[in-house]
């Protein structure tokens, strides 16, 4: 937003006060590019070249053809076994997909998911102004390839770009899968060079192995999966990381969105927000403070992915829903050492607008608040329900709209993407005991809008 902006005449009386002073992020994607992506995600389909690779090492491996009635039998059971530990407190969990039918079973699964929901971050970054013509990665946890397979693939839409990925696993069944699909998937001599991972245990690597000036480093679905591991000693992990990090280069983590999980990381964000990392996004901290995380329930959805011939095939049998896995939903957060924002403003101190903290004095009377967009839809479509964040709310808060109030005018709430910073002026403040949360309630009378950056 620049210094100039002004909200005519409704909640703020003067300028906002920009977070950083950064430049403008490039237009890394040209319009062939875009175009390129666009039709490759309207299909929501895993490439068929990796598709095809996925059967051929569960086959190899195996000893059968990929759909032998023994081989997909054996599936069943490493996939129900895997969603039945994942679901398990924390502390009782025994994640690992790193032996025989347990890897098989994660490339069928959540594989073909992860790889999708990949890609969408990275056209994410990419809007951003976070990636470059020529990048070094750092996949930290790699599993079989997920990240790395994915910015080969992402990057071969692009017209000049260039990577060098590095990764770090220390299961040998994972490197395994890992270098049968880089075989299969990649050309040599490509614009991407995918490095064969190193075997090094991620809470104390070899760090003489790991590349300087990495520009993005990457914990994708890995990090809670450290289960005896306090968000202490998480924190102190990505710090160790990022000490190989260049100045201007970004640092993504991404988790599952379930509760827990995602909770967690909104409590390790804060916890290196407070180490000196930048949280550029999707967190907005309007009034300059830090949240309480505990119970930051925060994450966002994209169009399911087609399901791939395995899953079909496995979801022939009983319970059928059991094996078939195409939402993507998922938690993120993007940090930097620098103050690079993707929101770059802070409210100043006599904005005339009330902070989430404060909504409680307020029970039971209209308000005007500017918040940022933390979920995407948590309700139906009778009642909608946004959760909200300014950066200084230790209670949840959401935007409940009935179906019957949505106008143009405020219809803004359900329309923008998440993590928009939105001015909803003129909600009513209840409490729900029930929850322990506050809803702002939008009506017909209830003006939304998107603050322009």
């Amino acid at each position: 937003m620049s210094a100039g902006y002004q909200l005519t005449g409704r909640m703020i009386d003067r300028n906002l006060v920009p977070a950083a002073e950064t430049p403008l992020p490039p237009n890394f994607l040209n319009p062939e590019e875009m175009d390129r992506l666009g039709r490759f995600f309207a299909e929501r389909r895993l490439p068929t070249v990796l598709g095809k690779a996925i059967e051929d090492y569960i086959a190899k491996k195996a000893g059968k053809e990929w759909d032998d009635p023994v081989t997909l039998e054996r599936l069943r059971h490493a996939i129900v076994s895997q969603k039945d530990d994942y679901w398990k407190p924390s502390y009782q969990r025994g994640l690992k997909y790193s032996k025989g039918y347990s890897v098989l079973g994660y490339l069928a699964y959540h594989f073909p998911v992860y790889f999708m929901q990949t890609e969408r971050l990275l056209a994410m970054l990419a809007r951003d102004g976070l990636l470059r013509d020529s990048m070094t990665i750092l996949d930290v946890g790699t599993g079989p390839g997920v990240v790395p397979l994915a910015i080969a693939d992402f990057w071969s839409r692009l017209d000049h770009a260039k990577a060098t990925v590095h990764s770090l696993d220390r299961s040998e069944e994972h490197i395994e899968a890992f270098m049968f699909l880089r075989e299969r998937c990649t050309a040599k001599g490509g614009d991407v060079s995918i490095k064969p991972p190193v075997k090094t245990d991620i809470r104390d690597p070899d760090m003489a192995k790991i590349p300087g000036k990495i520009d993005l480093l990457v914990f994708s679905n890995v990090l809670n999966e450290i289960t005896d591991a306090t968000p202490e000693n998480r924190a102190n992990l990505v710090m160790r990381f990022a000490e190989r990090l260049s100045q201007d280069g970004s640092i993504l983590i991404v988790e599952p969105a379930e509760e827990t999980t995602s909770t967690g990381l909104r409590v390790l964000s804060i916890h290196l927000k407070k180490r000196g990392l930048t949280i550029h996004s999707p967190c907005t901290f309007l009034w300059g403070t830090n949240c309480t995380p505990d119970r930051c329930w925060s994450f966002t959805i994209a169009d399911s992915i087609r399901p791939t011939r395995v899953m079909e095939t496995l979801a022939t049998g009983n319970e059928s829903f059991r094996y078939v896995n195409t939402d993507i939903k998922y938690s993120y957060v993007v940090l930097r050492k620098d103050k690079n924002t993707r929101e770059s403003c802070i409210l100043p101190s006599n904005t005339r607008a009330l902070r989430l903290s404060q909504v409680r004095r307020h029970t039971d009377k209209r308000v005007n608040v500017i918040a940022a967009k933390m979920s995407e839809e948590l309700g139906d479509r009778k009642t909608h329900m946004i959760r909200l964040c300014d950066g200084s709310a230790d209670i949840p808060v959401f935007a409940v709209m009935p179906s019957y109030h949505i106008t143009p005018e405020n219809r803004d709430i359900i329309d923008v993407p998440y993590g928009t910073v939105l001015e909803l002026n003129n909600v009513l403040v209840r409490y729900n005991p029930k929850y322990d949360a506050y809803n702002l309630l939008v009506s017909r009378n209830t003006r939304v809008s998107k603050i322009p950056m």
